[in-house]
């Protein structure tokens, strides 16, 4: 025996009524499940919170419809069978494993878990033997598809396209305000801020190793200090920025990656060599700075590149004199 399968079963095992009782209980898990994305999104995305809630309402009334039906073929005790106790039973996601996700993720999870039990209906009810199972398999597999057309409904009812439009608008900058502003942030004080120690050390002291420990430092050092200064100094709860510690580690670990860029080419023994790829490695973070400000920030590229490129040019040539003086 496998450990930790020893007690699931088969589908193919299970018994009209255990197969019963397993969609009662997948309807009530799918349920919660919409009324934790309603509550998830409630404050931010009303109308796609009162989908979700519509969704669940439809959950519960199939389940109810469920219960019934079992009371009329078995009785009032219903067996305690669950998905985690059937071998290759379509499974859900925990809860707290998606609730970072984007609005858009979640509609598109939504979407996926009517599609999945229905498909898995379908497959068990064409492999039953029994006419009865196959009938039952396939009432269920047909109320799963009437789950997504009642989704289908209740978008048209409470996310017409302007409403949806606003959502994603407001789900886009709210990524852009939680994660790529400070993130940018970070990463241009990594790339531009560590140039001149860097590249003073460099050539100073033409040692890459000494190169790279002090850049692995100012690096990590910086990264440090962005995260938590971001974090501290905006709770996010007046400026809508979003949660500080995901702030903080977008800006901290954006921070530590710009100046770690041109520090690990120091780990090449030979000086020209590795300042000739940490060279072209600023190049492209300058590059890819601009770029980013010109996706996200609605920055015209060509200011966007003047500014990060002509700033970090300077930075670097400071560096470079220092060190050679």
């Amino acid at each position: 025996m496998i450990p930790g399968f020893s007690s699931r079963r088969r589908f193919s095992d299970l018994s009209e009524q255990e197969v019963l009782a397993l969609a009662i209980s997948s309807e009530e898990d799918d349920g919660r499940i919409y009324r934790s994305y309603a509550q998830r999104v409630r404050a931010e995305f009303p109308a796609s919170a009162a989908v979700f809630d519509g969704m669940a309402e439809e959950e519960d009334e199939h389940r109810q419809r469920l219960i019934a039906l079992h009371q009329k073929r078995f009785g009032d005790v219903i067996p305690l069978i669950r998905r985690e106790h059937v071998a290759g039973y379509y499974a859900r996601r925990p809860v707290w494993l998606v609730e970072n996700l984007s609005i858009e993720a979640i509609r598109s999870e939504v979407e996926a878990m009517e599609a999945q039990a229905e498909k898995f209906y379908l497959a068990a009810a064409k492999a039953a033997s029994d006419a009865d199972t196959r009938k039952l398999l396939g009432d269920l597999a047909a109320a799963e598809a009437g789950h997504q057309k009642t989704a289908e409904h209740l978008v048209e009812t409470h996310l017409d396209p302007d409403t949806k439009s606003k959502e994603d608008e407001g789900a886009r900058r709210q990524f852009i305000l939680t994660w790529v502003q400070p993130g940018l942030a970070g990463l241009m004080d990594g790339s531009v801020s560590t140039l001149a120690p860097i590249f003073a050390v460099a050539f100073a002291t033409q040692d890459t190793w000494t190169t790279f420990l002090v850049g692995a430092a100012a690096s990590v050092g910086a990264g440090i200090s962005m995260g938590f200064t971001e974090a501290a100094h905006d709770d996010g709860v007046l400026s809508g920025r979003g949660s500080p510690w995901k702030r903080g580690l977008a800006s901290g670990v954006m921070t530590t990656i710009g100046g770690m860029g041109h520090a690990l080419p120091y780990l090449i023994p030979h000086f020209w060599t590795a300042t000739a790829i940490a060279m072209i490695v600023v190049f492209v973070e300058l590059w890819a700075i601009a770029w980013i400000q010109n996706k996200f920030m609605d920055t015209p590229f060509i200011r966007a590149a003047l500014q990060v490129v002509l700033g970090g040019a300077l930075v670097f040539a400071a560096g470079a004199l220092i060190g050679s003086g």
